[in-house]
């Protein structure tokens, strides 16, 4: 197989797409009620998992500065 044309591996590849577009992998446990939310939402919305805890967290820090 190889390496792709650029010369980089796919894993080099993925962390400069990464740090181009400013984005990092987190992750956290979550309780099996929360991640089958995240998931019904995502289906009931058509957005990304990803988008929904974003909008969440964003969401949540608008409020702490309004409080």
């Amino acid at each position: 197989m190889g390496r792709p044309k650029s010369g980089l591996t796919l894993q080099e590849l993925q962390a400069k797409s990464d740090k181009k577009r400013g984005v990092r992998l987190q992750s956290y446990k979550l309780h099996e009620e929360v991640i089958a939310l995240l998931a019904e939402l995502s289906e009931q919305t058509g957005l990304s998992k990803t988008q929904i805890v974003t909008q969440g967290i964003l969401l949540f820090a608008e409020t702490k500065k309004a409080a």
